[in-house]
């Protein structure tokens, strides 16, 4: 056997498959993963030691969306990259503006799995974010197409602050139950999932009647509704970077909306409070930036800690932002003949995340894209 017909890389350490499931060595062949040693091997084989972790997720994360709308090609991929050398594998964009599907055909950037854009009403969200429907009606329709255009997924959102309220502004749902009811029925009829943004405790009922599969943020869900929503089978993804910036935001509205101002600035405070209670209901929390707008991209690392600073174990965290957050999104982990998307950490990040932060290398599709070692080469 060749060089060039043998593995082009060795690991090994504490190659990390999933729960529970860990070996001593793999080896990457043409793209792919092997568990089995070769009977040959080539010359020029790269080897790599330490924890190996499947490829990370960002299961909230805009590529392709800056603070003020849409972004160019060159943008997003700085954005994509930046994400890539964290450690990030895959990402489910949950809404963007920009048509990102050049994306998918980069061997170098990030698997992306794409939900469209937000689904909106006019002047009831961030401006030239999303698709914004003068007619709640039509809500069926829309998310229907949105569904057939893009990858399995679909961005509502769920409520925002309603100014025409006037001083007494403060978060209120954009949709009806039934409205919402008609949403999700026609996304599963066309085999996508819906995932909404909700601040509020208002919202939250009707999406868990509605059957939603996921809920964005969900700072205002509350305890008396969090075991349903486990029983449902409904994630959660807790975006603390982004929930750390309530209290900013609750500065800016103070003094105009300050009704909206006080409910964020009760959100921020009990922002770790409400992690533990959606952990402790059994909820399964996915990890997610929310990079793009007004967060930089490349921090999972970061959201991570902070969910470990909520309270949440370490290696929960980590299985949530590695193996479990694929399996979320129809991705494997690492088993024989897999796509070799990986991390090679020098410590365990299930001891210390911060180990998240410094990974040695970083491989994607079978080729070493990123990490203190392909630094040093």
């Amino acid at each position: 056997m060749s060089a060039l017909e043998g593995p082009t890389i060795h690991v090994s350490g504490h190659v990390i498959l999933g729960a529970d499931q860990e070996v001593g060595d793999a080896w990457v062949k043409d793209g792919a993963l092997s568990l089995t040693r070769p009977s040959a091997q080539g010359t020029n084989m790269t080897e790599l030691s330490g924890w190996v972790v499947p490829g990370l997720v960002d299961v909230h994360c805009h590529v392709g969306l800056g603070a003020d709308g849409p972004v160019d090609e060159d943008v997003a991929e700085a954005q994509a990259r930046a994400d890539r050398d964290a450690g990030v594998l895959l990402i489910r964009d949950a809404g963007s503006p920009a048509d990102t599907r050049w994306v998918q055909q980069r061997p170098d950037l990030p698997r992306l799995v794409r939900a469209g854009r937000h689904i909106a009403r006019p002047r009831r969200y961030l401006r030239n974010y999303g698709l914004e429907l003068e007619d709640p009606s039509q809500l069926a329709d829309v998310v229907r197409a949105e569904a057939r255009t893009g990858d399995g997924w679909v961005k509502l959102v769920g409520d925002w602050i309603d100014r025409d309220m006037g001083p007494g502004a403060d978060l209120r749902p954009l949709w009806t139950r039934e409205q919402l009811v008609g949403a999700v029925e026609a996304a599963h009829a066309e085999a996508a999932r819906v995932t909404v943004h909700a601040f509020s405790a208002e919202v939250i009922p009707d999406l868990v009647e509605a059957g939603v599969d996921c809920i964005e943020h969900g700072t205002g869900i509350a305890p008396e509704i969090m075991y349903e929503i486990s029983e449902r089978g409904i994630a959660v993804t807790p975006t603390l970077l982004q929930v750390s910036r309530f209290e900013q935001i609750a500065d800016q509205a103070a003094g105009k909306y300050d009704v909206f101002a006080r409910r964020l600035r009760g959100m921020h405070e009990r922002r770790y409070e409400q992690v533990r209670e959606m952990y402790d209901a059994g909820i399964q929390l996915l990890v997610g930036t929310d990079a793009g707008g007004t967060i930089d991209h490349g921090r999972l690392a970061a959201e991570c800690a902070e969910l470990v600073e909520a309270g949440l174990p370490a290696r929960d965290v980590v299985a949530a932002a590695s193996w479990e957050g694929r399996a979320f999104l129809g991705y494997g982990s690492l088993v024989e003949g897999a796509s070799a998307d990986f991390v090679v950490y020098p410590e365990d990040p299930r001891l210390d995340v911060g180990v998240l932060k410094h990974p040695a290398a970083i491989v994607l599709r079978g080729e070493i894209v990123g990490g203190s070692l392909a630094t040093a080469r």
